[in-house]
């Protein structure tokens, strides 16, 4: 458990308090990400945490506060790079009682994690002239296709949207079309479909049904999974999930939320949908199906949901009543 910062400790605290009401079998070792408490430049990712995700091999983490313009690198992102977690898998779908512009949401989206402009790699030419350097690599293209179309597979979806920007950068955006294509012949039972990126967001926003998985590079799956969880209610309603051969690391993606740190006011539902993701990937089928139903039944009945979504209830009071909801083991 890597609880993060700001209201992360919070939210940690209550999904493991429902975790722990539907007895699956956890043993949680607590670690902090970052080199130092306090987010000062200069602190970075402790290795300590690095190893424990290593040992251990699967990871729920909290938020993370991310300097903007300046200060540390981003803890998220090392984290993900260092353990070679190159599939994020945001899935996205409505709740009951979440207000929201659209009903009938059901879409997952696959980021490759490891390159692409978040290689970081870009340096100043002349003052005044900043070079930023994008990674495409056939390697990774590759991989996040075969995960991509083997999760569609293992899950009874039918289509896969790449989406890209290949009309404008043919090479890098080119070869991870090319990639994607050549592991799309694998699976013929998978319609496959290719948008470029600016209509894929257009489309996202006038008819986003009809859409069930789409496969992107970092930087354009980074920003339509954050615009897909926006027609659902937004960050606090998602999970999240990094995903890699040797270990995986399941997240809450919204920000830290340091006005309501230590309030009580927060909302863990994002960390409880990760952990729900955490539990289908170690197998424990039924006690995530229990947590999915017990928190559908709360914010159905929508009388112990907090007040970032439009309720009147504290983190406790919210905790409670999924325990509560819970069905029988």
């Amino acid at each position: 458990m890597i609880s993060g910062e700001g209201i992360g400790p919070e939210v940690a605290a209550a999904t493991r308090r429902v975790l722990d009401a539907t007895g699956a079998q956890i043993d949680w070792e607590e670690v902090e990400a970052r080199a130092g408490k306090a987010a000062e430049k200069g602190q970075f990712l402790h290795q300590a945490a690095v190893e424990s995700v290593r040992r251990n091999r699967v990871a729920l983490k909290g938020p993370m506060e991310t300097a903007i313009a300046g200060g540390a690198p981003s803890v998220n992102v090392a984290l993900r790079k260092t353990l070679d977690l190159y599939a994020n898998l945001r899935p996205v779908k409505n709740l009951p009682g979440v207000k929201s512009r659209f009903d009938d949401v059901d879409v997952v989206l696959v980021r490759e994690n490891t390159e692409d402009l978040y290689s970081g790699l870009e340096h100043e030419v002349v003052p005044g002239v900043v070079e930023s350097l994008k990674i495409i690599t056939e390697r990774a293209s590759t991989r996040i296709a075969h995960f991509a179309f083997q999760y569609a597979k293992n899950n009874g979806r039918k289509k896969i949207h790449a989406i890209h920007k290949a009309n404008i950068m043919k090479l890098s955006d080119g070869l991870f079309l090319k990639s994607i294509r050549t592991v799309a012949r694998e699976y013929p039972e998978l319609e496959y479909k290719e948008l470029i990126v600016d209509n894929a967001c257009m489309q996202m926003v006038m008819n986003p049904q009809q859409f069930d998985v789409l496969l992107l590079p970092n930087l354009y799956g980074d920003v339509m999974s954050d615009l897909a969880a926006g027609l659902v209610g937004g960050l606090g309603v998602v999970g999240s999930a990094n995903i890699g051969d040797q270990a995986a690391m399941f997240e809450a993606v919204h920000g830290t939320a340091p006005d309501i740190a230590g309030k009580g006011l927060a909302n863990p539902t994002a960390l409880l949908m990760s952990a729900i993701l955490m539990l289908h990937h170690l197998g424990e089928h039924s006690a995530a199906r229990r947590i999915e139903t017990a928190l559908e039944r709360v914010y159905r009945d929508a009388k112990h949901t907090t007040p970032d979504v439009g309720g009147k209830a504290g983190t406790d009071e919210f905790t409670e009543s999924v325990i509560a909801a819970l069905p029988p083991g």
